[in-house]
């Protein structure tokens, strides 16, 4: 560093008003020329210092501009005649003010000042304060890197948790300064010298020696060239200085630490907001568990005293969410709380993230919006990546590596894409698992609109159909499989997808949303949508554009049809569609297929009463199965024959059938498929009159175990041989007396209660057993 950098410190103090006046404002260098009408350049010349004797006029412009209060501006006036504003009683520089929220620079949070302003609370970020913290702080054992940049989308709350952060740092200097567009190397170094009280750059080494010292450098992107250059330089000649920066991008140097800034989080699309389908609606207590919900009420109790109504309750969850718990975002709108109330405000800027305004102006055309903010970020993107950003927007919620794989064109490199997304700010990722990686919310959005402009809209919503499309059809068997609730909750995680995919592709592409529809028949009926689903296939089955698609696909979807009616007692209207099924899966040799067919219409016609065909079906069924050595197949066939059984008052055929069942479940570790024959087993033991008081049946007691461990997803544990069918009828001798009478009672109903479908009557049915046996 050498002595020509000092410059910029002004004889008037004429500077540091001005400089800050307009930060206290809010406005840009820029936006203060415009409203005063002079030039960018006076502005800027003035804040350095670099023009002395200003004209009156022109200060009287900008004073106006500035709207100030006539004691302030009678100092302004004062400082450009070359009289100096009076200094703090403390002696520092004159300090802007803190920020109001742990929103972005919106206020200027750190200032070119000589003490930083105090951090204000943060809501959400004690993992990452104390993260933070931990890398800068000095010690023995390692050494501190010495820039760590927090990177994030504007408004996303990074100067409020770098102001938290230098406050906890343990090191006996530390400062900040805010870095102005059009900032020259010579500028930051004047800047970061007046912070620690040096008169000059090249007085720092001889201030601050080797002790330790942290800097806080806001808004990098504003100059990003010099601003590194400068960084070099200090970092260079003092070695216990540590530099924690934000911006919209890293800062660029050998060595530094980049911590992605990611918004707080909300509560998830289901379960707790109330929407259709979501259940009971959640109390306050249960919302305000989640960061991003605490930080609006934070601020809406600022502008309003009571706390949100019930009634209002489902619209703040919603609402959080869609604005995506974005802190800038979830300031703005709860601060029209004054006017509004929550379900207003629901109406009127769900849908309208990006057209959130960030700064306030007397004129709309000037005002910075969420778009504008995002707009920013995008374009420090490379076209491709840009490219890649658009598409992966049609993903609604959080995607997978492979999904994004599918989805993307050609030749991207997704890690190094995935990689530069996260370096900006722009994607989450959260956990572990499968699908972990989230655009954010206002991101995607923006993205989708860049799309739409770029007319690639209507191309990506058909390729991630088409994607969504080939993962369901390949994990759809997992929920016939022997553990169906772990594919069941990969289905719920892509969910918001999946009902995109469909909506868009049964207007756009017909055939893909068959067979669509047809992959998640079994899901809707693992999840209670059986009439919703019902209805879906239906339409697109009666769809004319769907009568030429693949014909495994249509009588993949006549079966789904019949597996859920049947869900709402509506199995035998859909009678004929399953023989459409059985016929073009013996049309096309489908063996798994018409085993299926077969199984399932041994079960509607049980329950329309046609026994013997109903007999026919499960025999041939059972014979095709056994051939082919597919054991579970055999267990649901003999499953539904032995439900066939009982109604014909066959009691002893049908416990040595659900014997056999529950040996091959147990085989094949199926659980869930050895609760249901033991349930079976429970009904006919009551219809023989085999239980009473004194000689509790066993079999119901591992029929409420069973049922247990199906519901936890544990593994039975137990093993049995499949191949033989035993002769007597008589439960197990070693199990006898397992549970009291009272239990075995209650578990009787349970039982029966939840195969009659009773699912609350079960519950509590399941409840007195368990309190029977303690």
């Amino acid at each position: 560093m050498t002595p020509d950098h000092d410059r910029g410190q002004g004889r008037s103090g004429l500077p540091e008003l001005l400089l800050g006046h307009r930060l206290a404002a809010g406005f840009t260098q820029a936006e203060l020329a415009s409203r005063a009408g002079v030039g960018v350049r006076t502005v800027r010349d003035l804040e350095r210092g670099r023009s002395v004797r200003p004209q009156r006029t022109t200060v009287e412009l900008l004073a106006a501009a500035l709207q100030l209060a006539p004691a302030d501006r009678a100092v302004l006036l004062a400082a450009a005649r070359g009289h100096r504003s009076p200094a703090p009683a403390d002696g520092s520089a004159s300090r802007m003010p803190p920020p109001a929220g742990p929103v972005d620079r919106a206020s200027s949070a750190t200032g070119p000042v000589g003490q930083l302003p105090p951090a204000t609370e943060l809501i959400g970020r004690d993992d990452e304060v104390a993260g933070v913290v931990d890398l800068l702080a000095p010690a023995p054992d390692r050494q501190p890197p010495t820039v760590v940049s927090l990177v994030g989308l504007a408004g996303v709350g990074k100067t409020a948790l770098a102001l938290a952060v230098a406050r906890a740092v343990p090191v006996p200097h530390r400062a900040g300064v805010l870095v102005g567009e059009g900032s020259d190397v010579g500028d930051v170094l004047t800047a970061v010298a007046g912070v620690f009280g040096a008169a000059r750059p090249a007085e720092l080494v001889d201030r601050l020696g080797e002790a330790p010292a942290l800097l806080v450098i806001d808004a990098v992107e504003r100059a990003p060239g010099p601003v590194a250059e400068a960084l070099t330089r200090l970092t260079g000649h003092l070695p216990g200085l540590r530099v924690l920066a934000t911006g919209r991008h890293p800062v660029g140097l050998p060595g530094e630490r980049v911590w992605p800034v990611t918004p707080l989080d909300v509560p998830p699309p289901d379960g707790v907001t109330g929407a259709p389908g979501a259940g009971t609606p959640v109390d306050l207590d249960q919302l305000a568990g989640y960061p991003a919900v605490r930080l609006f009420l934070a601020r809406l109790g600022q502008v309003r005293r009571e706390p949100p109504r019930t009634d209002e309750l489902a619209a703040l969850g919603l609402l959080v969410r869609r604005l995506g718990g974005l802190p800038l975002a979830i300031e703005l709108v709860a601060a029209r709380g004054r006017i509004l109330d929550l379900n207003d405000m629901l109406d009127r800027y769900g849908d309208r993230v990006l057209d959130l305004a960030t700064a306030t102006a007397p004129r709309p055309a000037t005002a910075v919006t969420m778009r504008d903010e995002v707009a920013a970020s995008y374009h420090l993107l490379a076209p491709d990546e840009q490219r890649a950003l658009r598409e992966l927007s049609a993903f609604r919620n959080r995607w997978s590596l492979t999904l994004a794989e599918e989805l993307l064109a050609t030749g991207t490199d997704l890690v190094a894409l995935l990689d530069r997304l996260l370096e900006l700010g722009l994607l989450s990722v959260r956990g572990s698992g499968e699908f972990r990686f989230r655009l954010l919310d206002v991101v995607r959005d923006f993205a989708a609109e860049q799309a739409t402009i770029g007319g690639e809209a209507t191309v990506v919503r058909r390729r991630h159909a088409v994607v969504l499309t080939r993962w369901a059809t390949r994990t759809a068997p997992e929920l016939a499989g022997a553990d169906p609730a772990s594919a069941v909750c990969r289905f719920d995680e892509v969910s918001p997808d999946l009902s995109t995919a469909l909506s868009h592709a049964a207007n756009d592409d017909p055939h893909t949303a068959l067979a669509l529809a047809a992959a998640l028949s079994r899901w809707w009926g693992f999840r209670g949508r059986d009439v919703f689903g019902r209805r879906w296939l239906r339409r697109l089955l009666d769809d004319p554009r769907t009568a030429d698609a693949d014909p495994r696909v249509r009588a993949d979807a006549r079966l789904g049809v019949a597996r859920l009616a049947a869900e709402h007692g509506a199995g035998t209207d859909e009678v004929p569609a399953v023989r459409e099924a059985l016929a073009g899966y013996q049309r096309l040799g489908d063996l798994p297929g018409e085993v299926a067919a077969r199984t399932v219409l041994c079960a509607l016609l049980t329950a329309a009463g046609g026994y013997d065909e109903a007999r026919a079906h499960g025999e041939a069924a059972l014979a095709l199965a056994a051939g082919a050595g597919r054991n579970r197949d055999v267990a649901m066939v003999q499953l539904e024959l032995g439900r066939r059984d009982v109604r014909v008052g066959d009691l002893r055929a049908a416990r040595r059938r659900l014997a056999v069942v529950g040996r091959l479940a147990a085989r094949c570790g199926d659980a869930r498929l050895r609760s249901l024959a033991r349930m079976e087993l429970a009904e006919v033991e009551r219809l023989a009159r085999r239980y009473d008081e004194t000689a509790p049946d066993a079999r119901l007691a591992e029929a409420v175990a069973l049922l247990t461990e199906s519901l936890s997803g544990a593994p039975s544990g137990l093993t049995a041989d499949a191949a033989s069918v035993p002769a007597a009828d008589a439960p197990p001798a070693a199990e006898a007396g397992a549970l009291p009478v009272a239990a075995v009672d209650a578990a009787v109903e349970g039982c029966l209660a939840l195969r009659r479908g009773e699912l609350a009557r079960a519950a509590e049915w399941f409840a007195v057993a368990a309190a029977a046996s303690r």
